[in-house]
């Protein structure tokens, strides 16, 4: 009788115990607390707002390669260390840097010296000088049918494009400009017309280059009003010709990624890294508070967030201001180039990139499948601290930003997602991108929700998404239908037959 009494006592007991020991539940827990504690202090003390106001005020444009440039290298590394980051340090590397001088854009009727000036910018890394007079040739959005269709006229015609892509079309999605800019030389063309998809008189810049390094034709970009005039002239005279003059800047200069370590508590985790990136140079035209002010100066409070709750994350992370990214991805590839060199690149376990991450309400997994019920669980615990964020996940592969330097490691990356104004992101790459367009409250939500994000993955057990080997990476691309984009940008690294 005893015995059995014992017994049964027992078993209640390893029974509670067990029922006790949630391990997702105490991680839940644990989550939650520190989640309230980063939700107050970004609605609270947060700075990227105020940050990058002054940096907009007091810098400007943040041009690779100017003095603008390096005083917002300086601005964010001392913004760091005063944020209590002991380990800060500049990551330097050399670029071809380029800058505008003057451009003009003329339009006449063939066998006509009767021109018509069009306003319009140049788009980087563009030749040094050029003086180009043809005929003109439109190419509607110029995707490769659009370039297929017109094959037999473009050669040695300048080619009018759409940067974006006007009229609802099905088929693929669109090509960067310096892809499209890639197709126009591969048929022929002398010189290309780019014509911006936003109403306002907008002039966009960017650059036209898939490699970095300057290409041989000019490419301007001129409003959608003056384009939609253009196109109005060809219906009424096929036969258009223009001339395009342009002269720019170029030289072999010293940039610098800006890093700040925070080293991991964990010793089983340590030697893992999370890096949270974002570029910090901008384009001339204006502030660069969109593009990407909102995203680097976002994870610049981020990191005082982390310093000022002082949490110890189980990964290290390092918190990275890329520079040269809107001339080619130039300064993460600095970064991963250092890191194969020092046989450190299986360190980097996971990359966030914030390009002009805005009003955050979830993340994109960037095509890895794994992560997906990892961020939707996180998200969940995020809900009970803030029951607005939507918890949106999508699981989409795309290019054109830091990550995509990472991703072709085999790297898992994700990026948070939001939104942004219409007038906002009609000034994209433009001459309308300042601090006016920046709300406290959108840039605080990127803030909040990505540092607990940030923080559950550097204390996460595990990171289900692993690196991906050389050939797994090749067929992570192929699937992602990515592959012609990296064939186009020269960024494919396997074969032509694989």
């Amino acid at each position: 009788m005893m015995k059995k009494s014992f017994l049964s006592l027992l078993a209640v007991v390893l029974l509670i115990g067990t029922a006790a020991y949630n391990p997702i539940k105490d991680e839940t827990d644990e989550l939650e607390e520190i989640f309230r504690q980063i939700n107050t202090e970004v609605l609270s003390n947060g700075k990227a707002y105020e940050t990058l106001g002054q940096a907009c005020k007091t810098i400007g444009h943040r041009l690779t390669g100017s003095s603008n440039g390096k005083k917002a290298e300086e601005y964010a590394h001392a913004l760091l260390k005063s944020y209590g980051f002991s380990d800060v340090k500049y990551q330097p590397f050399q670029v071809e840097a380029w800058s505008r001088d003057t451009v003009t854009l003329a339009i006449a009727p063939r066998k006509s010296d009767n021109f018509r000036d069009v306003e319009v910018v140049s788009l980087a890394m563009t030749p040094v000088e050029a003086k180009v007079t043809s005929e003109i040739v439109d190419v509607g959005n110029g995707l490769e049918g659009d370039f297929q269709a017109v094959k037999d006229k473009l050669s040695g015609k300048i080619a009018l494009v759409n940067i974006g892509l006007l009229a609802p079309i099905k088929g693929p999605r669109n090509l960067h400009r310096s892809e499209k800019t890639a197709l126009a030389m591969q048929y022929g063309a002398v010189g290309v017309i780019f014509v911006n998809t936003v109403k306002g008189n907008v002039l966009l810049t960017g650059t036209a280059s898939v490699t970095g390094s300057l290409i041989e034709i000019p490419a301007v970009c001129v409003s959608l009003e003056s384009g939609m005039e253009l196109r109005a002239w060809l219906s009424q005279e096929p036969n258009l010709v223009a001339m395009i003059d342009m002269k720019n800047f170029s030289r072999m200069i010293k940039a610098r990624n800006v890093i700040a370590t925070l080293k991991g508590s964990s010793k089983r985790h340590q030697d893992e890294k999370i890096v949270i990136g974002g570029h910090l140079d901008s384009w001339d035209l204006a502030h660069g508070a969109l593009d990407n002010g909102i995203g680097s100066f976002s994870i610049l409070d981020i990191a005082r967030t982390f310093q000022a709750l002082k949490l110890k994350p189980k990964r290290t992370i390092e918190f990275v201001m890329f520079m040269g990214e809107e001339e080619g991805l130039l300064g993460s590839k600095a970064m991963i180039e250092k890191l194969n060199k020092s046989n450190a690149i299986n360190k980097v376990a996971f990359m966030f990139n914030l390009d002009m991450a805005n009003n955050a309400n979830g993340f994109n997994t960037s095509g890895r499948d794994e992560m997906v019920p990892l961020f939707t669980r996180f998200g969940q615990v995020i809900q009970k601290v803030e029951p607005s964020y939507k918890n949106t996940v999508i699981n989409q592969a795309g290019l054109h930003s830091d990550h995509q330097t990472f991703m072709l490691e085999g790297i898992p990356t994700a990026s948070p997602i939001g939104s942004i104004a219409p007038e906002a992101i009609g000034c994209y790459h433009a001459n309308c991108d300042k601090f006016d367009l920046i709300k406290k409250d959108e840039i605080n939500n990127t803030v909040r929700y990505t540092a607990m994000m940030l923080y559950a993955m550097a204390n996460a057990e595990e990171i289900p998404a692993k690196k991906m080997d050389y050939y797994s990476t090749r067929d992570f691309f192929i699937k992602q239908n990515l592959r012609k984009e990296l064939e186009l940008g020269r960024e494919w690294k396997w074969g032509a037959s694989e």
